[in-house]
């Protein structure tokens, strides 16, 4: 149609399909400002909302305290195995030390009258009693830590089958919320997609076409982007049984309309000539032309040759003559392209010289300048 409007009308139309963009990312910015909101209407749910808490009490209150108890009891057998390290070396250094001086002495025929004997085996039992208690120390620790994490295992076990549960309960809930929330984006776009569909039939080329537009962009939008892909899938089968019926209503709506468009140009073709091209309109006319198809029934004809001057699919009037100049001018012309004269039924030559006078004030017109 671009071809059959006026340069300054071009421009217009570019313009106001800038506001129709400009109209529909409004619309978007504040639509999808409100969808992202929707979810704040749900109060945001956590493990402990289905977890059963009197059980599950005082379970982690174990958890914690044995925790808590083998964290002390691991840092105190850090500190009783250096001890143990401490009291081993120094065992075997005077075990060590004992050993040479045995070796370099020559010993009395009665040991136990030796006193310098006698202390240094003292001094080796007494250190052998200190790495034996600091080995009691170890275990004792050891134990307090396997204590402790036997009891935090245990604790676990029972707190996790608890949990196991709750979060099977959270997950349901969480797919009830998820379907509750898609309910409400639903219940916000699909009456702007139905409105969007009315505007689409009956205004969208009405005077306030660029607002009708930049609605059905935004609800297109709102639909497809901030609706579809927050669809619930439960495995694929809702999304394909909403592909699979929207792609029917559609094919349905296309197959009804191309039905009805067959019959009203099959009933078109069957009116007179000139009330088929006074029903289409002028711009229409003119952009059909320009794709070389005949305006009446939108087939390919060709225009080029001077030989056609109707359709040969449906009959109507293509090029005709003009009533002053005789010209072949374009039956849809307004005016003739060689003289100007208004297109006027087609009247022959003589008639129209003797008569313009009588139907043509001021005698025959001009061509335009």
């Amino acid at each position: 149609m671009s071809k059959s409007l006026r340069l300054s009308e071009k421009w217009f139309r570019r313009g106001l399909w800038l506001v129709a963009l400009v109209f529909a990312s409004f619309l978007i910015g504040l639509g999808g400002t409100i969808v992202n909101d929707l979810p704040k209407v749900e109060r945001v749910l956590q493990l402990d909302d289905f977890i059963d808490l009197a059980a599950a009490g005082p379970l982690r209150s174990t958890i914690k305290s044995s925790e808590e108890k083998e964290l002390a009891a691991s840092r105190e057998l850090d500190q009783v195995r250096l001890q143990l390290t401490a009291a081993q070396q120094a065992s075997a250094n005077a075990r060590e030390t004992f050993g040479n001086w045995i070796a370099t002495r020559r010993a009395t025929a009665q040991p136990d009258q030796d006193p310098e004997l006698i202390a240094r085996t003292k001094s080796l039992d007494a250190l052998k009693q200190k790495e034996d208690e600091a080995q009691r120390k170890v275990a004792a620790q050891r134990q307090i830590v396997l204590d402790a994490r036997q009891a935090e295992q245990r604790a676990r076990e029972s707190l996790a089958v608890l949990e196991r549960a709750a979060q099977e309960k959270l997950e349901a809930e969480y797919r009830r919320v998820e379907l509750r929330v898609f309910g409400y984006r639903l219940a916000l776009t699909l009456p702007l997609l139905v409105v969007a569909g009315w505007l689409f039939v009956k205004k969208r080329k009405g005077t306030y076409w660029p607002f009708v537009w930049g609605f059905i962009f935004f609800a297109l939008f709102a639909f497809f982007v901030e609706l579809v892909p927050y669809l619930p899938s439960y495995g694929g089968y809702v999304r394909y049984v909403v592909g699979i019926l929207a792609t029917v209503l559609v094919g349905r709506y296309a197959i009804v309309a191309l039905n009805r468009y067959l019959a009203r140009q099959k009933l078109a073709e069957q009116q007179p000539d000139q009330v088929r091209r006074e029903e289409l309109s002028y711009d229409t006319a003119l952009t059909r032309l320009g794709k070389g198809v005949c305006p009446g029934c939108e087939r390919p004809v060709d225009l080029k040759n001077n030989e056609i001057d109707f359709c040969p699919h449906c009959g109507i009037g293509l090029f005709d003559h003009c009533g002053q100049c005789e010209t072949r001018k374009s039956a849809f012309s307004k005016f003739c392209h060689a003289c100007g004269t208004s297109a006027l039924p087609r009247v022959p030559l003589a008639s129209a010289a003797s008569s313009a006078d009588s139907f043509t004030p001021g005698g025959p017109a001009q061509p335009a300048v």
